[in-house]
């Protein structure tokens, strides 16, 4: 069966769905892999590298004839409209957001299985491009954060005297909240975090943060994430919050949930209290924004002096080492719908729908949308 990879067609998106190191997994399995040309340049992939590691690469249409497309952002409808049927697709695919592929995708017959429905349990975590990629995500906000400030992140010793290091705190410690923490901490900071699940202290705490605890109600939700909080808890938080932002030389949000607007964490007069100087990053921009004010791919200085930047393609902003990852999460997936007899790969890819995974990540097979179980 042929897998292929196209160029990605999304503005800004610099990632590619398969590296060259990780093809061999898949010749290996009886598996025939084409790239589109030029697909993997914007991460530093050349199409030699591709072709060194066993892949074919071809100049324009590679959807036509294949049975699986892997790519980084949902295909286009025309995209969809071109897969042969039974086809089948893995992508990021929001449900809420992407309706009309999801309905091209039933229309022609294509099996969409959508990354973000991969379930959060053990057997999955190396499927978990959601993870990987908020992992990258995280780690770019506290570069970006040190970049943006005119204040050193460590404590310096000099000769002129004692540079005091800055204070920074991370909203949200999710994976993208605590690699920022890691990331802040290694770079010398003084860091503070909060989340609403009170079990992620430990975790905060294991950075080497401090984990600010607020006297409000856990908000402890399914796979992972919070669940949503009433409009009069969240004014609370933010009248808890608001002398710890005051305070920090950065602020660093980082609270989103995949298909859903995220929450307003940071009012503009919470902002208006930070010293003039101080930096806000705001991962959550594109989905809404955690803090008023910020806008995704900008940055906006207030009249207060605080510049507030907005998160937009932030894993694509590590396309190397996101392209790697996310590469590892879809092969992982991949292989796993791949048939075998008596222990030996047959090159046949199959979706079994009595595997948790594959029944929660599949959103359309055979002209239909699936539900869970069904």
């Amino acid at each position: 069966m042929r897998i292929a990879v196209p160029k990605e067609t999304k503005q800004g998106e610099k990632r590619v769905a398969l590296v060259p190191d990780i093809i061999s997994k898949l010749t290996k399995a009886g598996l025939e892999v084409v790239i589109e040309s030029k697909a993997g340049i914007a991460a530093e992939y050349s199409d030699q590298q591709f072709i060194d590691a066993g892949a074919q690469i071809k100049t324009g249409d590679v959807l036509t004839a294949s049975d699986v497309v892997l790519s980084v952002q949902p295909l286009t409808v025309n995209q969809i409209k071109s897969l042969k049927k039974g086809a089948i697709t893995i992508s990021f695919l929001p449900p809420t957001t992407a309706a009309d592929v999801i309905d091209a995708a039933v229309s022609a017959g294509v099996t969409a299985i959508s990354l973000e429905m991969v379930p959060r349990i053990s057997r999955a975590q190396s499927m978990d491009a959601l993870t990987s990629q908020a992992l990258c995500a995280g780690y770019k906000a506290s570069l970006v954060a040190a970049e943006l400030s005119p204040k050193f992140f460590p404590l310096l010793m000099t000769a002129a005297g004692t540079v005091t290091p800055a204070k920074v705190v991370v909203l949200g410690a999710g994976v993208a909240g605590l690699q920022a923490i890691a990331t802040a901490k290694r770079l010398g900071a003084v860091v503070s975090a909060y989340d609403v699940r009170p079990a992620s202290a430990d975790e905060v705490k294991s950075m080497g943060a401090k984990f600010i605890t607020l006297e409000l109600e856990a908000l402890e939700g399914a796979g992972g994430y919070a669940r949503e909080m009433t409009q009069e808890r969240a004014n609370k938080q933010r009248e808890l919050l608001s002398p710890y932002i005051a305070s920090a030389d950065v602020l660093i949000t980082t609270a989103a949930v995949p298909g859903r607007t995220a929450p307003m964490l940071v009012t503009a007069q919470m902002v208006s209290q930070m010293t003039p100087g101080s930096v806000v990053v705001d991962l959550a921009a594109e989905s809404g924004g955690n803090v008023e004010g910020s806008v995704a791919g900008e940055i906006v200085t207030t009249s207060g002096g605080v510049k507030i930047w907005g998160g937009k393609d932030v894993p694509s902003q590590l396309a190397f080492h996101a392209s790697m990852l996310f590469s590892r999460n879809v092969v992982n997936l991949l292989l796993l719908m791949t048939k075998s007899v008596d222990g030996k790969p047959t090159g046949v890819i199959e979706p079994d729908f009595s595997d948790e995974i594959i029944d929660s990540a599949t959103l359309t097979h055979n002209g239909q949308k699936r539900e869970k179980g069904k």
